[in-house]
């Protein structure tokens, strides 16, 4: 009696299990559609910045594929910090995206703690551009080559100045890497602002400019910098009389980069069609115009190949911050 009783209840969970199997496809296409509400896109730097030209353009684009408004908002500060901390602690809906930038991963080889963990909490989309660094000196400094630069470095160490937008910024890193790299020491002087570095180096302040074609193609343009390398390991196309740091440091190639990023745990589906909607928005040509204005290029990728390129920079940001003796910030 027990065992016919026992068989019976087994048969019936058998069979609540394969209902309960048949109807889960069911039930995951009944889910409810994405998305239905507006999108927010958030980015942790200033107002007509690198990042935040690129995240309206990216924003529209995307707004016009998903057929919802995709809203950015600017929660500066930290070097993105910030902005990604939001990010890693919203809800993974879709609704929450940051974009990040090349600072994501010096911010996490130079600090000894951050609020989130830059690869394992963020679930990575797409790379959306990348651009390159470039060393420019005042019109009147005697170095007329980067070989030039590097010689007077080496026959009086520290002496040569470099700046940058702040300690810790991508552009303080290619100035240490550059020297690194050469061998020889400069020293860095860092500014707050973007456009300070460069008012600094054609007053004469700082020897050395490291930053990117954004802010310095103006300015050598008009002649009051003199370019002496780009840091991309061929030519850039919009400036492609300026030579390539790897001309004189054989190897030599920083690019940084902007990508869209969502919350660890978003679903698959809607990460897969974040990144094809941002791959059709970084093939129109009004976009990759926009984009090439601004000293950098369209560079999309998928959800793997960025987390990787994330994982390896945060690696050798960490080698150069080692090699050079920098003291992790707090």
């Amino acid at each position: 009696m027990h065992h016919t009783a026992a068989l019976t209840r087994r048969r019936v969970i058998t069979t609540a299990s394969a209902i309960a199997a048949f109807a889960l496809p069911t039930l995951a296409s009944a889910q409810t559609p994405y998305p239905t509400h507006p999108v927010q896109l958030i980015h942790g730097f200033g107002a007509g910045g690198n990042a935040d030209v690129v995240a309206r353009l990216i924003g529209q684009k995307l707004a016009d594929t998903l057929k919802q408004p995709v809203v950015v908002d600017i929660k500066s500060g930290a070097g993105g910090v910030i902005a990604s901390n939001t990010v890693a602690k919203a809800a993974p809906d879709g609704y929450n995206l940051v974009m990040l930038t090349g600072a994501h991963t010096v911010s996490a080889a130079l600090r000894k703690k951050l609020p989130y963990d830059p690869v394992n909490d963020f679930a990575f989309i797409s790379t959306v551009s990348a651009f390159p660094f470039v060393v420019a000196v005042r019109a009147e400094h005697p170095a007329k080559t980067l070989a030039d630069l590097l010689a007077m470095a080496k026959k009086e160490p520290g002496k040569t100045t470099f700046t940058s937008v702040g300690v810790g910024s991508t552009q303080h890193m290619v100035g240490e890497l550059l020297a690194s790299t050469a061998n020889v020491q400069m020293l860095h002087v860092p500014y707050r602002g973007g456009g300070a570095p460069v008012q600094a180096v054609i007053a004469g302040d700082v020897d050395v400019l490291t930053d990117t074609l954004t802010v310095a193609a103006p300015h050598i343009k008009s002649g009051r910098l003199r370019a002496l390398g780009v840091t991309s390991a061929a030519t850039w196309p919009t400036m492609p009389e300026i030579p390539t740091v790897a001309s004189v440091l054989p190897g030599f190639e920083v690019r940084s980069w902007l990508g869209l990023a969502a919350p660890a745990g978003t679903p698959a589906a809607i990460i897969d069609r974040l990144a094809a909607d941002t791959h059709i928005a970084l093939k129109d040509p009004g976009v990759q115009k926009t984009l090439a204005t601004a000293g950098s290029m369209a560079s999309p990728s998928s959800p793997t190949e960025f987390k990787a390129m994330v994982q390896s920079e945060i690696a050798r940001w960490r080698g150069v911050i080692t090699k050079v003796g920098i003291p992790l910030q707090d």
